[in-house]
């Protein structure tokens, strides 16, 4: 079959993008891993066994969903409804179930083909984390914050939760198809990502007061919002741009707005360059849409280097590996782990302003893991050193293990090549 001819069916959705279960290629993509079907096993590369790798993802994996409740698991499973299991993922340091990490737990449970535990957190979504009511300033969005007994701490929702429960869905969808009522992946996925982009302003009353929300991304910049608040979606969050998944939902969503997604992973390509420190590749946790650093009055630290931010990074390194389209990106991940060698590989701390000033000494799980994420993206031979500190850091346990185990999770994943935009099976 010709090119032209090969992706205009994959454009209509006819088509796969990738061959699943070819082996990586040593050296990074030629065209990108979603084209090619070949995701780098970073850990191989290193010179680690295939059968290693795959018995430090599954133990990682066992830890944290399903080890000592108390120590190391953060996957709880919590009785039963009408639609079947329900589980949630907790910030076990804050008593608290946010969307992220929801979002985040169904992502990593698709990745390695386990439907169980899918199934349970979506349908924990479902019940208790999304609003449907009428005139509800969220309605079709998800509560970021909750309790682990179904209460709501903050009705109000925060776009990554939405990002990653949209491309999770899609991924279900097109690797286990689709089932009855919340089950139907797909329908799913396409009506939270109409809502994301089309979401009308609605004002009404929360928990915490009156408020007013609209849409999720900033039409005029492409870009996600922060929050989608009237009040506050005048600024954005540098580790919520996901250009890798916008490339997705210029494929797979509703063909009305597929411009729009390509549109906007190039924008958030063009964004991480304005936004990362010239000198340390640095991000902001939050941002103006030109990419100048954004301090809120909630959240004073927010123009620094702080533990959104850790994220960032991962990002336009995924975007890479997965499309190649744009090597600036390259050498983003060159700039910032040359930063981090520069202040020694074992002891570097985890918060700095842009400039490189370090704020706290705490060696963190989950930065180590978003580091070693970059050398998908790297070109100097350090980018090993990174991916081996990755290898040799334990999978997170004890009070911090939420944020930095799913990082860590995600990582793993990430580097092993079993993070994978899983195509349609038409």
């Amino acid at each position: 079959m010709s090119s032209p001819a090969r992706h205009l069916l994959i454009l209509l959705g006819c088509l796969p993008l990738v061959v699943q279960g070819q082996q990586p290629r040593t050296g990074g993509p030629v065209s990108g891993a979603v084209n090619t079907g070949r995701y780098r096993n970073l850990f191989v590369e290193a010179g680690i066994s295939e059968k290693d790798v795959k018995q430090k993802v599954d133990a990682a994996f066992q830890q944290l969903f399903h080890g000592n409740p108390d120590t190391e698991a953060i996957y709880y499973e919590s009785g039963k409804n009408a639609n079947g299991k329900l589980a949630y993922v907790t910030d076990v340091a804050h008593h608290d179930v946010r969307s992220e990490g929801m979002s985040y737990g169904m992502m990593i449970a698709v990745q390695l083909d386990k439907k169980g535990e899918f199934d349970a957190i979506w349908n924990w979504s479902k019940t208790y984390m999304y609003r449907d009511e009428p005139g509800h300033p969220a309605r079709g969005y998800f509560s970021w914050s909750m309790r682990t007994d179904g209460a709501v701490n903050d009705e109000t929702p925060a776009p990554d939760g939405e990002e990653y429960y949209t491309m999770a869905l899609y991924f279900a969808a097109n690797r286990w198809g689709n089932g009855p009522g919340i089950y139907n992946y797909r329908a799913e996925a396409d009506r939270l990502l109409n809502q994301m982009l089309h979401r009308e302003v609605v004002a009404g009353q929360t928990k915490r007061g009156p408020y007013s929300a609209g849409n999720m991304f900033e039409e005029k910049y492409k870009m996600v919002r922060f929050v989608p608040g009237v009040d506050r979606n005048g600024f954005t969050d540098p580790s919520y741009h996901l250009p890798a998944f916008y490339e997705l939902w210029a494929l797979w969503g509703p063909p009305a707005d597929r411009e729009f997604w390509e549109q906007a992973a190039q924008a958030s390509r063009d964004f991480f360059q304005k936004a990362t420190n010239p000198q340390t590749g640095l991000a902001p946790d939050y941002a103006n849409f030109d990419g100048t650093p954004y301090a809120g009055r909630f959240n004073s630290g927010a123009a620094n280097f702080r533990y959104d931010a850790w994220r960032t990074e991962m990002n336009w390194s995924v975007d890479w590996s997965w499309w190649a389209k744009d090597p600036r990106e390259r050498q983003l991940s060159d700039r910032i782990q040359a930063f981090f060698a520069s202040k020694g590989m074992a002891t570097y701390g985890s918060l700095f302003t842009l400039d490189g000033h370090q704020t706290n000494a705490t060696h963190a799980p989950g930065l180590i893991a978003t580091n070693a994420v970059a050398s998908l993206a790297a070109t100097d031979p350090r980018a090993t050193d990174f991916v081996k500190a990755l290898w040799e850091t334990p999978t997170p346990s004890g009070q911090q293990r939420y944020y930095d185990g799913t990082l860590y999770m995600m990582s793993l994943l990430h580097s092993s090549g079993q993070f994978r935009a899983w195509p349609p099976r038409w």
